[in-house]
């Protein structure tokens, strides 16, 4: 265990300062691109004096959570900045200097409109110090900002390109913080488990990344978005890079509520755009995911519940679903369904598509939420055994304190599955109480 108080590192970037935390380093908020309004990233010039990397990475601008709020504690002294191209590093305190640690690229979920990399529900701690892996977490655009554009005036996926830059970084840089570059995994929960999959296939990504694990990502809600958008773009209106950023906020806000009618699909307006850089069209999705199956091992599932943490949300529901003899009906009527088309369904389409390309696909599901009493999993219920912590979990809405030890024990179990499957691309386990597996 080193004792100083910070260590520095000296990647290609430039010379970089980190702290030392107890078990970990870190090295926080580190700019791995810059980029104007609506425009693409461009890689930041080597660093010519050190970067004392101490600050966690500011989130992009985005509007209130007051679901997610009322599940999690409440987070104090947010930085926010349109310039949020920002990664941090957590490694082994004790990491030697030429040491080759798979390194796991983290991508925050949030439906593309909230969220950032360094938020306490992602520390990696746990997975750091247990596993001995680099831990990278990526803060990119969101929203009108990172995930509108027409393509014509105001570029699409802008939020994409951010993290294929971040990726870029890592490539050059992480052997420096005892990370293998040959060794990467890419890997994220809903809207980021939706991004490492389309990463997959986005131009200028190969040989950035060896694996994904791809967790609860909606991608029965990814396709036939086409005409959404366009509604979506005119209700946004004209946009320029001098518009007020609280102007293109409520502008965002119209966005949302013009994909509303569009169904399913509105649920996760903004996202990824097909025929746009970095993305092929549409109808040429199953032939890129099958061109680079070969090259990138996947682990890919859902939990059995996952639109459960949504009842809460639809008009009228909330109070039905108090009712004991209603939940199960609802459960077996709504929910489950519910998941299978957003969620699971497209965990066996993609499994078995990239199976069939020579690609090796591992399936999981997830079987019990983060409870004592054995509860379906909804979604989110993958976090807290993986990331976060105690600090971060223990007597939220979603994580009530008496349940904790049985997290932290099945945590340990689960922190092990993911970093295996990035060290070796295989998952050795047995099926157990929480997680059941198709090898193939």
């Amino acid at each position: 265990m080193l004792d100083a108080a910070s260590l520095t590192f000296d990647p290609p970037a430039g010379r970089i300062t980190g702290v030392v935390d107890g078990s970990v380093v870190r090295a926080l908020g580190i700019p791995y691109a810059h980029a104007d309004r609506f425009a693409a990233p461009e890689p930041v010039p080597p660093f010519t004096e050190p970067f004392a990397a101490t600050a966690p990475s500011p989130v992009s601008p985005q509007p209130a959570a007051t679901f997610v709020d009322q599940l999690l504690r409440p987070i104090e002294g947010l930085e926010v900045d349109e310039h949020c191209q920002r990664l941090s590093i957590t490694v082994p305190a004790d990491v030697q200097p030429g040491e080759q640690l798979p390194v796991m690229v983290w991508i925050h979920g949030g439906s593309y409109v909230i969220g950032g990399g360094d938020l306490p529900i992602y520390d990696a701690r746990d997975l750091v110090t247990e596993q001995r892996v680099v831990f990278v977490s990526v803060t990119f655009r969101l929203g009108v900002l990172g995930f509108l554009g027409d393509g014509d005036a105001v570029p699409a996926n802008l939020g994409l390109l951010d993290i294929v830059e971040s990726l870029r970084w890592v490539q050059a840089n992480i052997a420096a913080f005892g990370g293998d570059p040959d060794l990467v995994t890419v890997f994220g929960q809903s809207a980021g488990g939706d991004a490492a999959a389309h990463l997959m296939i986005s131009e200028g990504t190969a040989g950035l990344f060896r694996r994904a694990i791809i967790q609860s990502a909606p991608l029965g809600l990814s396709r036939g978005r086409a005409r959404m958008n366009r509604a979506m773009v005119r209700a946004v209106g004209a946009v320029h890079p001098d518009t007020p950023l609280d102007d293109l906020l409520e502008r965002q806000t119209l966005g949302t509520k013009a994909a509303a009618p569009f169904g399913l699909p509105g649920g996760m307006p903004y996202g990824t755009q097909y025929g746009f850089a970095p993305l092929p069209a549409e109808r040429d999705l199953d032939d890129a995911w099958s061109a680079v199956a070969p090259d990138v091992d996947v682990l890919i599932g859902s939990g059995s519940d996952e639109t459960g943490m949504y009842v809460p949300l639809i008009p009228g529901l909330r109070s039905v679903a108090r009712i004991g003899v209603v939940r199960p009906l609802l459960r077996w009527l709504l929910v489950r369904p519910l998941s299978d088309v957003i969620y699971g369904r497209d965990v066996r389409r993609f499994t078995a598509r990239h199976r069939a390309a020579g690609g090796r696909a591992i399936s999981y599901r997830l079987h019990r939420g983060v409870t004592t009493k054995p509860t379906g999993a909804v979604h989110m219920s993958d976090l807290p055994l993986l990331l976060g912590g105690r600090e971060a979990w223990a007597g939220t809405r979603f994580v009530p304190e008496r349940d904790w030890p049985e997290v932290e024990r099945r945590g340990t179990a689960f922190r092990a599955v993911w970093a295996e499957f990035a060290r070796t691309g295989r998952v050795t386990a047995p099926d157990d109480e929480t997680l059941t597996f198709d090898r193939g």
